[in-house]
């Protein structure tokens, strides 16, 4: 029995390469990292060595459906990319540009509250801790100053 090769396939609104191993091919979709992939693969029984183009259409719409409701197929709470939403009070898992407009919205609410990573995320600045003295320094004058060169070039 040959299967058909599908050299792209659309799961969850994202053109995926129909070459790629299914584990990697599922983590082109925003919101679903490789441990999750792996989980979604054991629950559907689908080896994750094998090319996402040779999946069959049913074993795509069981990909699809567990992508879009892993709460209802029995993924615990910490896998999720919003556990205990600040909502809803739900576990829930976002994926797309659904996810991209929470986290700009979250942006949002912090620099409204004013709060310390708000300012941050304001200002352009590092939010996680990170030290700023050397890095981060991108689209600002560094260096020394011309008219220092020609004051010392002088002396």
């Amino acid at each position: 029995m040959s299967k058909e090769f599908l050299h792209i396939l659309r799961i969850a609104d994202t053109d995926i390469d129909g070459t790629l191993k299914v584990s990697y091919a599922l983590t082109k979709i925003k919101g679903i990292g490789i441990q999750l992939a792996h989980a979604i693969l054991q629950k559907t029984n689908i080896n994750p060595q094998a090319r996402i183009g040779f999946l069959s259409e049913a074993e795509a719409k069981k990909l699809e459906d567990i992508i879009t409701n892993p709460t209802k197929h029995g993924f615990p709470g910490w896998l999720l990319n919003r556990p205990k939403d600040i909502e809803t009070g739900k576990d829930i898992h976002l994926i797309g540009p659904d996810l991209e407009l929470r986290v700009k919205s979250d942006i949002e609410e912090l620099k409204k509250t004013r709060s310390w990573r708000g300012y941050r995320h304001a200002y352009g600045l590092k939010v996680r801790g990170q030290k700023t003295r050397t890095t981060g320094r991108s689209g600002k004058a560094m260096g020394v100053r011309k008219k220092a060169l020609m004051r010392r070039g002088a002396k």
